[in-house]
């Protein structure tokens, strides 16, 4: 044991260990961000993203020698934290949840490859831009706000070219959910509509009053 820790190159081992350093303190202060607007992907996970990366590429550069091809090791991290942020995703209510969580995820594991590449001063500066793209991103300017979609479940008898009327008439250009049921001579859809406006009851009642062939209207605010 002695004579391993006498044969040790101290300068390459101290060079990991700040590179491993740097990694950690970068992934916490990009998990710090997430965690302040209470995202799935907080403090640990980013930390963890960051240093796990920044140790592979340690590894891929240090501990197979120079014959080996570090960019090997580099394509698999990219390709696995891509597995990593798809369990990030979840598609709910057709919405789409976690993309931006997951691509931050992804963003940190090239920051931690940087760390343990000894691209220190890119590592700092991606981190930087990182923090402060999102935190400018959520600001209350008009153009960086998410649309909001409302919700509403339609049911009506489909003869001639009602289902046309329907997306005239709320601005929409699909039904989604589209479930088509037979009652007699009659076709009957049942759909939802994602629209941009959000209709209030009296309004949608006026809309049934003005299309006899809506059977339904229903909002889902939830």
């Amino acid at each position: 044991m002695k004579e391993y820790f006498m044969n040790l190159n101290w300068t390459t081992e101290l060079t990991c260990i700040f590179r491993l350093v740097l990694a950690v303190l970068l992934g916490f202060a990009i998990g710090y961000e997430r965690k302040r607007r209470y995202k799935e992907a907080g403090i640990r996970t980013h930390t963890i993203v960051c240093l796990g990366s920044a140790l592979l590429m340690i590894v891929s550069i240090f501990g197979f020698g120079s014959e080996a091809d570090s960019a090997r090791v580099a394509a698999q991290i990219v390709s696995g934290v891509g597995f990593l942020g798809a369990g990030i995703i979840v598609y709910r209510k057709h919405e789409t949840k976690g993309l931006t969580t997951a691509a931050g995820v992804w963003a940190t594991a090239g920051v931690g490859m940087a760390c343990g590449g000894g691209l220190y001063i890119l590592a700092v500066v991606a981190t930087v831009l990182m923090i402060s793209a999102q935190l400018l991103f959520h600001t209350k300017l008009k153009i960086f706000k998410h649309k909001l979609k409302f919700t509403i479940e339609i049911v009506f008898y489909q003869t001639d070219d009602e289902n046309n009327l329907i997306k005239k008439e709320f601005g929409v250009d699909r039904l989604n959910s589209l479930l088509i049921t037979r009652q007699g001579e009659r076709l009957i859809y049942s759909a939802t509509l994602l629209t941009e406006r959000e209709h209030r009851s009296a309004e949608l009642t006026k809309i049934m009053q003005d299309y006899p062939f809506i059977i339904s209207l229903r909002r889902c605010d939830d």
